[in-house]
């Protein structure tokens, strides 16, 4: 099932349809938890996304579907993901692991590449998760996100400038180690 399904879902979700509610989630959740996994971090994604579909089920009759179902949904997810942000800034710090360096034993290409989009700042993050990983259009991004289309394409531009740039800083330092 894909968003597009979802679209048709809208209606008798709205009329609390416990199996369009389901398929609805069936629909959309792997979108979400990854467009979640890379704005906070893959072992709160699910949380996060559990705490959307409550936020968008209650708002489910506000929808007048200016936008597709699938910017509506997302753009409920950043704002579950910005207040978990904000929610551990105001934490106390803790005490700091040691460095794992990406590219050890355990650590996987994928991880890596993970890690270091999540090192982007917010502003460069957002656009790039979801133009270039969830596949959202430039125009929709700029929908769901309020900016103009021109800093969309700008922010992600620079968004992979930065992780072309991290990718070569750590192959360096891996090849520095062998």
């Amino acid at each position: 099932m894909t968003f597009a399904e979802a679209e048709r879902l809208i209606e008798p979700v709205r009329r609390g349809d416990p199996a369009a509610i389901e398929a609805f989630v069936t629909a959309t959740q792997p979108d979400l938890w990854r467009f979640l996994a890379h704005l906070v971090d893959p072992a709160t994604a699910e949380d996060l996304a559990q705490e959307t579909y409550l936020r968008a089920l209650r708002a489910v009759g506000a929808f007048r579907g200016d936008a597709s179902v699938r910017t509506w949904l997302l753009a409920i997810a950043r704002r579950v993901a910005a207040d978990e942000l904000r929610r551990r800034s105001r934490r106390l710090p803790t005490l700091p692991l040691p460095d794992e360096h990406p590219g050890s034993a355990g650590h996987s290409g994928a991880a890596e590449i993970r890690d270091l989009i999540r090192r982007l700042p917010l502003e460069r993050r957002e656009p790039f998760v979801l133009t270039q990983v969830l596949g959202l259009s430039y125009a929709e991004t700029a929908h769901l996100l309020g900016c103009p289309l021109g800093t969309v394409r700008s922010r992600v531009a620079r968004a992979r400038d930065d992780l072309h740039a991290a990718l070569a800083v750590a192959t360096d330092r891996r090849k520095e180690t062998r």
